[in-house]
């Protein structure tokens, strides 16, 4: 049952949504970025449409393409509801990414010169609850016994800042490479998509909080991946990156446990 707050009204739902808890497989997927949705309270932010539709919005076809191997995977997905304007939910509370006044070329003017108790109710009606949500999924897969994957997944811009990004598919880690050296050996020799290590971005640039909390405690399994939001603009592009995202999954998880 939704807590109405000051951030979220009852018209809002709930900040987590879980889809497949019942999942057999042993990945849990989680999508941060998934939605470009804005509390009602907050209006636009002082932003055009255009620049909420944009990637600073959200991770445009991330949603669409973790949907896809949920499903291929018998895989639990765990994602946010809201904008990662209104809170980044891969960011900690203490970070100013977690509630940007400036994105990429935007002002984000909703944002600026935020009070600790605005900074604190939006901490406590998005942030807690989504972290919160994953952390019952996996503690109830470790009562029955079920091993657990955890796998981010987001989409990047083609060009950043009027750089362009040659990479198509980041496998980003942060302590932990096991999985993602095992999935970058399987994608060595494909040439469906130029795959990286830790690009366009990596630990150092704080994108690997999700992975922090949740898997590294506790030593599961885990990979954050990033894909060029124009590989994954449609549908058929979006069933291509999670086919071969799936396979590389299972190829490396195997390859792992023998």
């Amino acid at each position: 049952m939704l807590v109405q707050s000051e951030v979220l009204g009852e018209m809002d739902g709930e900040p987590v949504a879980v889809e497949n808890p019942d999942g057999r497989g042993e990945v849990v997927l989680v999508c941060e970025h998934a939605s470009q949705r804005l509390p009602e309270r907050y209006g636009n932010l002082g932003l055009s449409d255009e620049a909420l539709s944009s990637h600073i919005a959200w991770d445009p076809g991330a949603l669409a393409v973790a949907r896809r191997m949920s499903k291929s995977l018998d895989a639990t997905l765990v994602y946010q509801r809201f904008s990662r304007l209104i809170y980044d939910c891969n960011r900690p509370p203490e970070s100013p990414a977690a509630m940007p006044s400036v994105s990429e070329v935007f002002r984000i003017p909703g944002n600026e010169n935020l009070t600790e108790a605005e900074r604190s109710r939006r901490t406590a009606a998005l942030y807690m609850p989504f972290h919160g949500r994953i952390r019952e999924e996996i503690a109830a897969r470790r009562e029955r016994g079920q091993p657990t994957v955890l796998v981010t997944i987001h989409s990047f811009t083609p060009v950043y800042f009027g750089r362009e990004r040659p990479v198509e598919i980041g496998i980003l880690h942060d302590t932990d490479s096991r999985l993602a050296d095992q999935m970058l050996k399987a994608a060595s020799d494909t040439n469906l998509y130029r795959v990286e290590r830790n690009e366009p971005y990596g630990p150092a640039d704080g994108v690997t909080h999700t992975l922090e909390i949740q898997a590294l405690p506790g030593g599961l399994l885990n990979v954050m991946i990033e894909i060029r939001n124009d590989r994954i603009a449609d549908e058929i592009g979006q069933g291509v990156a999670a086919d071969f995202l799936t396979g590389l999954l299972r190829e490396s998880l195997a390859d792992i446990q023998e």
